[in-house]
């Protein structure tokens, strides 16, 4: 018997344009955690896609536990007790947790001895009871829509467990976690391998690997370069393997040249829905040629002010002054006009149109303008032209090119696409909220350097990251946030990591 609980042999996948999987062979062992790394867009989510039964092997072959796979389907794939939480989660957002977890298998009892109904009564406290065995505590009746991502990605986690899976997928687990979510979603790995699950992770983070995982798969444009022992290997040889090259940890800068203040933020104050103020009396400059960065746990306001800046939230209270002019209550069309350009936290909701071509979402802020629109007559022409300069000068991986929906495109390629098409615009002030969230360490070097590179041109530029490494590495000021209120702004030479974490933990001087 195979000493392996899943085999892949020799299989291939191709796309329309695009090998996706390239004669990839590997095994996974029972109860070891199996790391999946690559680059975005290296094939290994359209690997595990495969193992879950999303889609057929062109060629090749899927064992488990010794046995061939004859269907493709996730329902098969259930009952093979394989289970997979994908990058972008898969829930019904007015439904209830339970009602999510149940759902294609919902229980059943007779109401009056014949009329079949759910047992949502029963099964709330079975799912209660399923969470706090594996320290994922939620609260069966809430509504999806009013649980934040950590909490939701519980839920995908909670759906394979009732599921009884054995072999579970994580893709991209941590993209759109806080450092905090992170360390507590790693221990519940590793609590799931000590109650015997196998665990698959794809991921491209490294430190993340080398704290989790036993064995490691590198892939590189759809090819298996090397399996490798992760705790013989070090994080830099991963990196190398990865991305083909060597690669820099830390990002070279040459000191700040500060000009004018480009904008002025004064006394902003920013309510939620419930009327209670996330952001309270926040006031900082950002000057021309300089990077100020919010550094903050998630949750404390910083994305609504870039939000607030950018004009998709309502100042409830204060100023913001662009260049000399208060845009505080301008329009979003009005204040790009002027010269900002924004990333979004949340690419695929605020950032692209998924069913658009990828030419059509690289010339989402033009389209109106000539060469692209003449007369109010779309010239096609120049959409093509434009989208393959910023395809390949910003390295987006689509296996169709400008014609490539961007739905089927990997969420670091379409992280891509929204920095190309930003950076582009070659306006005086630019927002990049979580700017390399859901990136490889290639494209993160890469980015970082075309942030450096866009101030060292002379922009503005405001830097939300959950990210501190990214920070200190980046920024030339730090305003550090906590509850809605900047605790400390300064230069970024004068401040430690250490001393930044205390005050995003609300310890003040």
């Amino acid at each position: 018997m195979s000493e392996y609980i899943v085999e892949m042999r020799h299989v291939t996948k191709r796309f329309p344009g695009i090998v996706a999987n390239d004669d990839v062979s590997l095994g996974i062992k029972k109860g070891e955690i199996f790391a999946l790394l690559g680059e975005n867009g290296a094939g290994k989510s359209t690997l595990m896609s495969i193992l879950f039964g999303m889609y057929e092997p062109d060629e090749g072959e899927v064992y488990v536990r010794g046995k061939k796979v004859e269907t493709f389907s996730p329902n098969h794939a259930t009952e093979l007790n394989i289970g997979m939480v994908h990058q972008h989660f898969k829930l019904v957002s007015n439904y209830t947790i339970t009602e999510n977890i149940i759902l294609g298998m919902e229980p059943q009892k007779k109401k009056f001895g014949f009329l079949p109904v759910v047992d949502i009564k029963n099964t709330n406290k079975k799912i209660a009871e399923l969470s706090k065995k594996f320290g994922l505590e939620v609260d069966p009746t809430q509504k999806i829509e009013n649980i934040n991502v950590s909490m939701q990605q519980r839920v995908e986690i909670l759906k394979m467990l009732y599921r009884e899976a054995e072999i579970l997928i994580f893709d991209e687990p941590t993209a759109v976690l806080t450092p905090q979510e992170i360390e507590f979603l790693l221990e519940i790995i590793r609590e799931m391998r000590r109650n015997g699950k196998t665990i698959i992770l794809i991921t491209h983070k490294l430190e993340e690997i080398k704290q989790v995982a036993d064995r490691c798969a590198i892939m590189n444009r759809g090819k298996l370069i090397e399996i490798c022992d992760v705790a013989e290997t070090s994080t830099k040889k991963m990196a190398e393997l990865m991305v083909g090259r060597e690669v820099s940890f830390t990002q070279e800068k040459t000191p700040c040249k500060p000009g004018e203040v480009m904008l002025k933020v004064e006394n902003l104050v920013v309510k939620n829905a419930d009327g209670f103020p996330v952001v309270n009396g926040v006031s900082f400059n950002i000057r021309s040629g300089e990077i100020f960065a919010i550094a903050g746990v998630a949750g404390n306001g910083q994305v609504e002010i870039a939000d607030a800046i950018a004009g998709l939230a309502p100042a409830a209270g204060g100023k913001v002054i662009l260049d000399g002019q208060d845009i505080t209550n301008s329009p979003v069309k009005a204040r790009n006009k002027m010269g900002i350009a924004y990333i979004p936290e949340d690419r695929q909701t605020w950032g692209l149109i998924l069913d658009f071509t990828l030419s059509e979402n690289l010339l989402l802020r033009r389209y109106d303008i000539a060469p692209y629109c003449v007369n109010g007559v779309l010239h096609r022409e120049h959409f093509t032209e434009k989208s393959e300069e910023l395809i390949e000068h910003f390295d987006i991986r689509s296996g169709q090119g400008g014609q490539t929906i961007v739905r089927s495109m990997s969420g670091g390629n379409q992280q891509k696409a929204i920095i190309a098409r930003e950076i582009d615009l070659d306006t005086p002030f630019v927002i990049f909220v979580q700017p390399t969230r859901g990136l490889d360490i290639g494209a993160i070097e890469r980015i970082h350097s075309q942030i450096i590179a866009e101030r060292d041109k002379g922009k503005a530029i405001l830097l939300v990251s959950l990210e501190l490494d990214e920070i200190m590495n980046l920024a030339d000021t730090i305003g550090v946030i906590y509850n809605g209120q900047l605790l400390k702004i300064a230069p970024a030479e004068t401040m430690t990591s250490n001393e930044v974490g205390q005050y995003m933990m609300g310890v003040k001087e």
